[in-house]
């Protein structure tokens, strides 16, 4: 879907509706010998070429419940019910609520993000101004956080792991977003000349601060850092199903990393709701956090940044029956992987500073996380496991058959300094 506006709120809802991702591929011959292989997808009539046009887009919003959250929160503005900066990370981001005053979400501005000219940390700042060639992630297209949150949700509900609250791109205005000193001054000035000339000048000025785009995310009650709730966890005391229930989501939780290549899962920035009783126990997983995800290339200069899950007991444990079967199908269907992209370069390509060459790169990372993730699966493998298969690409290669998609896979030899960080 695509951009819907009300109130000064735009709403861009980039469809994901039944969607899955997938391909089913096999070694047929190698180029360049090497890490360079040739990869073949299965003979489908229906397979068209990857990123042939453009996905169209519906400019009606899919989502009914979101929707109204958002207007929610807008009544909510105007009513002087104003979000709230979050202290913690290293953008701004901020608590939205309803007219009552109760959290329904989380918003994260474009223009606050780490790299963003309107970031309201001072730490930030200093760290970009004085160190700037030790500043971001190497690995990651700048300014693009808002864009990796919503399209970690729209790999989530592809993929049905249900462990990503819901999350798209909107927009929305508010004095205590952090603004530049001309923004205010022009909003000060257009709001003093309509009082004073409200049937002429002041008829013709934007009122208002500008609405900024950035994503937001709905916000989950219960919930506190998995490093938190884990450290007072006894697994062994668990009820069989509770930790059954736990392992499940966990695994969820590594398929969805491990696909977008999240490189900043902390054990701070994942959540678990944990409720025990006399007679039943509740244990629910939520990812929040998915601003650094979709690198156009693995990490190859000083860090590694690694899942911090892999150390935990969790991770040793060998993927499911259950995970295999419900993950794999959708892997082994090779018009699913195609598909997802679409629905990527739909919710990507909004943002100005698009790139189309970039897209494909971050679509080839993703593309060789999916094929080592369906060994993994295959094989039974642990998370721990799957992390320690070698990483590569999946990239485009010419084909002469138009109706089968090829794919060059390259390893990647170059590794960072640091492991553990």
């Amino acid at each position: 879907a695509g951009p819907s506006h009300t109130n000064g709120a735009t709403i861009h809802m980039a469809s994901a509706d039944g969607v899955t991702v997938g391909f089913d591929n096999h070694a047929t011959s190698s180029d360049e010998g090497g890490d360079d292989r040739i990869y073949e997808a299965g003979n489908n009539e229906s397979s068209t070429p990857l990123l042939k046009k453009k996905a169209s887009v519906d400019q009606s919003p899919r989502d009914p419940k979101f929707y109204s959250t958002i207007l929610e929160v807008e009544a909510a503005i105007v009513g002087g019910v104003y979000p709230d900066r979050i202290v913690q990370g290293s953008s701004g981001s901020y608590f939205c609520r309803n007219p009552q005053g109760d959290i329904l979400g989380v918003f994260k501005p474009k223009n606050e993000e780490p790299y963003g000219h309107l970031n309201p940390k001072w730490t930030k700042w200093m760290h970009r101004t004085c160190c700037p060639c030790c500043f971001g992630r190497s690995c990651l297209i700048p300014n693009q956080g808002y864009m990796s949150e919503a399209g970690a949700s729209i790999v989530d509900l592809n993929l049905k792991l249900n462990v990503v609250p819901k999350t798209k791109v909107v927009k929305l205005a508010s004095p205590t977003f952090y603004y530049s000193k001309f923004d205010r001054a022009r909003t000060s000035a257009a709001r003093s000349a309509s009082e004073h000339f409200p049937d002429s000048l002041g008829r013709h000025l934007r009122q208002g601060l500008p609405p900024k785009v950035g994503s937001f995310q709905l916000f989950v009650k219960g919930y506190k850092d998995a490093s938190i709730v884990l450290r007072r966890l006894d697994l062994n005391s668990m009820l069989p199903e509770s930790r059954k229930a736990l392992q499940l989501q966990f695994e969820a939780l590594t398929v969805l990393d491990y696909v977008i290549r999240n490189t900043d899962r902390g054990n701070d920035n994942w959540l678990i709701r944990h409720e025990k009783s006399a007679d039943s126990e509740e244990v629910l997983v939520a990812a929040i956090d998915n601003g650094l995800a979709f690198p156009f290339k693995h990490p190859d200069n000083w860090r590694t940044y690694p899942f911090h899950w892999t150390w935990l007991p969790l991770a040793k444990v060998p993927y499911s029956d259950e995970t295999a079967n419900k993950v794999l199908p959708l892997l082994d269907d090779d018009d699913f992987v195609e598909e997802l992209v679409d629905q990527l370069f739909v919710l990507f390509s909004q943002d100005k500073g698009f790139s189309h060459t970039l897209f494909n790169r971050q679509m080839s990372v993703m593309r060789g996380q999916i094929l080592n993730l369906k060994h993994a699966l295959k094989n039974r493998l642990s998370p721990y496991d799957l992390v320690q298969l070698p990483t590569a690409t999946l990239e485009p290669a010419a084909s002469e058959a138009q109706t089968r998609r090829r794919y060059r896979q390259t390893i990647t030899k170059r590794i960072p300094c640091f492991k553990s960080c």
